[in-house]
């Protein structure tokens, strides 16, 4: 009998159940929730101001079969500009580190694009799609999503160890050879990394287009619910959608951090986690 509960505690260690790294935020996140509950009840704080956990909780079981469908429209959305985002980030970004002339050139567009308020031009993006309002939601969310990428992986394909880019002259490796072998190799982890911070710019993008389209009926997103239920003071529907925005923020980071770690294994000393 020991033996059994030895070994079953043994492999719960193996999948890191009980590690620091889960059990700390979970904690934090209780005893937040729990202090939120507490305070909203001892301060008697009206719902259509700040409604308790527990009753957004209710909100979230009752209103499912409207904010679930809503979310996944978002997710869609997300998804396809994060593509669009990683694609042309990567090619700009390799265009880019084969001249310094090419750089100079794209990269301060590149720099306009991710400091103009996204709100300022969505509505303007919304009116040259005209009808296809999904691919105007796709685009907002891609111009907010893809600079990190561009930005990351241009750093990356410059920042070369000296040694082994003399080596690959001496051989005399061709522009296409460096670039497939040394450069694209050493830029991967940056790559990687902001592919992270797209993941959750692209969630933010989208949201906010949403927001700025407007646009209801059955492919209306989860920021279109979240609207509406403002606009009703329905404020617990609101917190839902606003947590299952979130979560989903959150699954997104942690589905890219596990990608990041797979593909770079132990070969990269930023994947390689030390003890402290």
């Amino acid at each position: 009998m020991n033996k059994d509960i030895a070994l079953i505690l043994a492999k719960l260690k193996k999948t890191k159940l009980f590690s620091l790294d889960t059990v700390a935020p979970i904690l934090v996140g209780i005893l937040v929730l729990y202090a939120w509950e507490i305070g909203v009840q001892i301060t008697e704080t009206p719902v259509y101001l700040l409604p308790r956990p527990s009753v957004i909780f209710q909100a979230l079981i009752k209103d499912w079969q409207i904010l679930f469908p809503a979310l996944i429209i978002t997710l869609k959305i997300t998804v396809v500009a994060f593509i669009i985002a990683a694609i042309s980030g990567l090619m700009i970004a390799v265009l880019m580190s084969q001249s310094k002339w090419i750089e100079k050139s794209l990269y301060p567009y590149a720099i306009v694009l991710q400091t103009t308020p996204i709100v300022a031009i969505a509505p303007l993006i919304i009116i040259w799609f005209k009808d296809y309002t999904f691919g105007a939601l796709v685009t907002c969310a891609w111009i907010v999503a893809f600079f990190p990428i561009i930005s990351n992986t241009t750093f990356g394909l410059n920042s070369l160890d000296p040694n082994l880019r003399d080596l690959f002259i001496l051989y005399k490796a061709s522009r296409w050879q460096t670039l497939w072998y040394l450069r694209l190799p050493s830029a991967l982890p940056y790559f990687l990394s902001g592919l992270r911070i797209s993941g959750g710019l692209s969630l933010i993008g989208a949201v906010v287009a949403e927001f700025v389209a407007g646009t209801g009926g059955t492919d209306s997103g989860i920021a279109y619910q979240m609207l509406i239920a403002g606009y009703n003071l329905q404020i617990p529907r609101m917190f839902a959608a606003l947590f299952l925005v979130t979560i989903l923020g959150i699954l997104i980071f942690t589905v890219l951090s596990k990608i990041s770690d797979w593909v770079l294994g132990e070969w990269h000393e930023g994947s390689v986690k030390r003890d402290s």
